[in-house]
């Protein structure tokens, strides 16, 4: 069997790890690398192997750094099943087609550009077209039920813990008449997350490939997270002033809900308005509802005290049209509007943040890993202009950054979860990290005796 590292090595996003067995090719994931624009569009748009030549596609979740070049594989030769759970088939549906929109959107402005300068138009990495083919090849698995993508391998989705249906992969491998596994841990979400039951561990498997995105620090508290929230909000609330949340449409937006929810029911705040705005987290929070058996305890318990939804409220507007997006501008605060993108790179937020960033009573609320070269990570750097639509404006809204909402594992829960295959594991292949994340990880892993452990690089072959 081998492993072909085709994306997030070394780097964060873009998963995709191609496997050979039996004769045959499996693909984990097919994400866009997100970074800067014009080595984004290279890197997403050119695959080193024949799309055609895979035989199926094994998806962990519908984020888009793990899903979102799917339409252009299908695009560019392949015709097998896309294997994933309900939610994650039922969140591709909706999540495709937004990637494909602002694929098209965002062509057209570059063009316009390009024309100026008299350089030749470029294509869209993929269409709505192409999304809506690609999604048709998406075949449903729930967690733990066995399938065999291809002879000889036979797979089991387990429950990750970072958003809806997010899924750690399990591939149970007879070659050459010996057996082999193989856990992918997909992104690996945290303890006590709200809405969500705990992540899995793996077991009893021999060999890991996960990820180490924060692979050099340990998060806040869930709990301790929530005060730090609450501080903020109540502070920007007694100003009179909004609270700007760029948050991911899928699992951060419906948490932070959930949070605002609670101190409304706890009467910590009196109810104020809180906008949803944008199209794709307004889908996703209705997915969200159609899936309670994907909740866990604390959910169903906090439905059953509080005697409505979860991610329903008096105060919660989900905004539709662009019209009523505009009509925030004119809307006095208090107020909380959350909206994607959560690297503040696209979509309605960057309207939201030009009309309140300038203003001190303001708040910007940064609850995520930001990318570099991201206007979220200028913002988070607290830079003192930061252009927006190509226009400067001064950064005078207060600006908190609580990494404790992540959906991603912190170090100590990392090590826990290479640790359940302490003494059974052959090898620990990192990826989903920079290079310092998955450097002190490595260090870490050393010191508690787990390994071997190797940091594979784009593109390398690893034999197994």
């Amino acid at each position: 069997m081998k492993i072909t590292f085709e994306g997030a090595a070394q780097t964060v996003t873009g998963s995709r790890h191609l496997i050979e067995v039996n004769g045959h090719k499996l693909l984990l994931d097919c994400g866009l690398f997100q970074g800067k624009r014009d080595e984004n569009y290279t890197k997403n748009q050119n695959f080193e192997f024949d799309p055609a030549s895979v035989d199926a596609v094994i998806l962990s979740h519908a984020h888009i750094d793990h899903s979102g070049n799917l339409p252009n594989l299908v695009k560019n030769g392949f015709r097998g099943p896309i294997y994933a759970t309900p939610p994650t088939v039922t969140l591709g549906d909706i999540m495709l087609q937004d990637s494909a929109h602002i694929q098209e959107q965002d062509t057209v402005y570059v063009n316009k550009k390009r024309a100026a300068r008299g350089l030749p138009a470029m294509e869209p990495l993929y269409t709505i077209a192409d999304a809506i083919e690609a999604i048709d090849h998406y075949y449903p698995v729930k967690y733990e039920n066995a399938f065999s993508p291809v002879p000889g391998v036979t797979v089991r989705f387990f429950n990750a813990g970072h958003i809806l249906g997010s899924a750690a992969i399990r591939l149970d491998v007879v070659e050459n008449g010996q057996n082999k596994s193989l856990w992918f841990s997909g992104d690996i979400g945290r303890l006590g997350l709200p809405l969500l039951p705990d992540p899995v561990l793996p077991s009893d498997v021999d060999y890991l490939l996960m990820e180490c995105t924060y692979g050099d620090e340990n998060h806040d508290s869930v709990d301790s997270a929530y005060e730090k929230f609450k501080e903020i909000v109540v502070k920007t609330v007694k100003r009179g002033g909004k609270i700007i949340i760029p948050a991911f449409a899928v699992g951060r937006t419906q948490e932070i809900i959930y949070f605002l929810n609670m101190m409304i029911s706890d009467q910590i705040i009196r109810p104020l308005p809180v906008y949803v705005d944008s199209p794709l987290a307004v889908a996703a929070s209705k997915i969200f509802k159609g899936y309670p058996d994907y909740f866990d305890e604390e959910t169903f318990d906090f439905i059953r005290e509080e005697k409505h939804p979860a991610l329903d409220f008096n105060g919660l507007h989900y905004v539709g049209t662009v019209e009523e997006s505009k009509a925030l501008n004119d809307k006095k605060g208090p107020m909380v509007i959350i909206s994607a993108s959560g690297m503040a790179e696209a979509g309605r937020v960057l309207h939201h943040l030009k009309n309140n960033i300038e203003d001190k009573n303001n708040s910007v609320l940064i609850c995520g890993w930001q990318a570099p070269n991201t206007l979220g990570r200028r913002i988070m750097d607290k830079e003192r202009r930061v252009k927006i639509f190509g226009d400067e404006y001064e950064l005078r809204a207060e600006v908190a950054v609580i990494h404790g909402l992540s959906a991603h594992a912190g170090q100590d829960y990392l090590l826990k979860y290479a640790g359940a295959v302490k003494g059974r594991v052959k090898k620990i292949f990192l990826v989903h990290g920079e290079p310092d994340a998955a450097g002190a990880f490595q260090a870490k892993l050393k010191e508690a005796g787990i390994g071997p452990v190797e940091y594979p690089i784009y593109q390398q072959e690893v034999e197994i």
